[in-house]
């Protein structure tokens, strides 16, 4: 099972949009897949069209980790009818969700112990049956970050192609050093995805050559392209690989080739730490 943090420790680049593409191309492969919502404002669990159904949110089952039970009170994706209607006579696909929740804010702090770190780590060893495991991150790296890198086997991070961005990533990287040195010596970095590219924009090319520069091969291919109907797809809680029109159709190859790649280098990874 791969856990992989969503991050980013600046606020407005679309974390939570490629978490949700990720989750939809997940989906579209048949790969078994769990979301936990860490993000207080619980933006993943609304985008996946969750009904909670009297299920305990992310935040509860934290603060009773030793005793609570994750795989029970796990919430079935809304999408999850829409993709078994496209593949009649398959088997049922798995896309799952912890929700999030305001409640989760109380661990949202820089104090935490290596005991309150490890809470998600304990939830999670308890589940069976998924192939990958997405933690959609607060942007800041107060506790709830801390708790699902602690939690993850990579860290994928999002970054825009401007100015503050890039410089928002270098810090990130410098956390997750820092935080490896401390905490967590097998975390390692997926890669950086360069989030809401617009291909006409002067800026954009600049920043994305310099991206380049700095970050070399965990600038990961390909960029994600500004999606014009994006909100309304996230406000329709529709996977974007159920949404008609050649641009969802556009998007939903780039979160193919992005899922890709991030499975490919988590699985390179793997062999390689298993040879040393």
């Amino acid at each position: 099972m791969q856990v992989v943090s969503i991050s980013s420790l600046k606020g407005g680049v679309g974390k939570t949009s490629v978490t949700l593409g990720l989750a939809s191309a997940a989906l579209s492969a048949g790969i078994p897949t769990l979301v936990v919502d860490l993000d207080p404002h619980a933006d993943a669990t609304t985008g996946l069209g969750v009904q909670a159904d009297g299920h305990l949110d992310i935040g509860r089952l934290l603060k009773n980790a030793r005793r609570g039970d994750l795989a029970a009170n796990v919430v079935t994706s809304g999408w999850v009818p829409t993709a078994m209607k496209r593949n009649p006579g398959k088997a049922t696909p798995v896309l799952d969700v912890a929700m999030g929740s305001a409640f989760s804010g109380i661990y949202d702090r820089p104090d935490l112990g290596k005991r309150d770190l490890r809470r998600l780590s304990t939830l999670l060893s308890r589940l069976e049956g998924y192939g990958l495991v997405l933690i959609d991150c607060p942007p800041s790296l107060n506790g709830l970050t801390r708790i699902a890198w602690t939690a993850s086997n990579r860290v994928l991070l999002v970054a825009e192609p401007g100015l503050f961005s890039v410089a928002g990533t270098k810090r990130t990287m410098r956390a997750i050093e820092l935080f490896k040195a401390e905490f967590a010596p097998n975390l390692a970095t997926a890669g950086i995805v360069a989030n809401r590219v617009r291909s006409g924009s002067n800026e954009h090319t600049f920043r994305l050559n310099e991206m380049r520069q700095m970050f070399g091969e965990l600038l990961l291919s390909p960029t994600i392209a500004e999606q014009a109907n994006w909100q309304q797809i996230q406000g329709a809680a529709h996977a974007v690989h159920h949404w008609p029109g050649e641009s969802a159709k556009q998007a939903a190859g780039y979160f193919d080739e992005l899922l890709r790649a991030l499975l490919d280098s988590g699985r390179m990874r793997s062999r390689v730490a298993r040879r040393t």
